[in-house]
């Protein structure tokens, strides 16, 4: 079995989690191709939103995982999530799915609350993640009211000091949520952290996009 892990931004931090996340999942013995592009990001942050020349390329490691033989790949950005979902019928056609590493984080911060914070490093991922959320309460029928908290100053930093930042930002709005989303892969981490410290629930999309990964294989009829 073979997947393919699509990143647009990426920290040793980040590849070690999301692979321990896969391999809980699917097993040691999985096969992952990592593709990256950091360019993709760098375009995206200049001008505040996916513009059409970051879109192709992303698209294009899509098709590249593909042509390399993936069963399934994980998106794993959440800035450009909405690209992964452009290509969901080309995903269908060719027979390899796209994961999301995000959007059934999101299902299940609506299904812990109705009050959802949003915390992210930076704007260009505060956005796009927002959508989702507000798309996923929508499809289940749920009205959430979504805070924001974008952590200034934050990407970049070492482990310690993220922490701290994003202990810091949380104790804003921890009063005013009941679940708080971490918009970036990257920011996964501190969610041990953060969930102890508050004692509310902080929810870091890669485990959910293995488990995501893992129910994609299985439609395929792979596992």
């Amino acid at each position: 079995m073979k997947v393919g892990l699509i990143y647009i931004s990426t920290t040793p931090e980040l590849i070690e989690l999301v692979e321990e996340e896969v391999k809980k999942q699917l097993g040691d013995d999985v096969e992952m191709l990592s593709l990256q592009d950091p360019s993709i990001l760098a375009d995206v942050r200049e001008a505040s939103y996916v513009t059409t020349a970051p879109a192709a390329r992303l698209i294009g490691m899509y098709m590249k995982a593909a042509e390399e033989g993936v069963d399934a790949m994980l998106n794993l950005c959440s800035s450009v999530g909405e690209v992964a979902d452009c290509a969901q019928d080309a995903a269908r056609y060719i027979g390899v799915p796209i994961v999301r590493v995000d959007e059934e984080m999101c299902r299940e911060a609506v299904r812990l609350g109705s009050r959802i914070g949003v915390m992210a490093t930076l704007p260009t991922t505060l956005t796009p993640t927002k959508n989702t959320v507000a798309r996923v309460a929508r499809e289940a029928g749920k009205h959430v009211e979504l805070v924001d908290c974008l952590v200034d100053g934050a990407f970049g930093l070492d482990q310690d000091q993220f922490r701290a930042r994003l202990t810091s930002a949380a104790e804003e709005i921890i009063d005013k949520v009941d679940v708080i989303v971490l918009a970036q892969g990257s920011m996964a981490y501190a969610e041990p952290h953060l969930c102890e410290h508050f004692g509310k629930p902080f929810l870091g999309s890669p485990r959910f996009g293995a488990a995501e990964l893992r129910k994609a294989l299985e439609r395929k009829g792979l596992i």
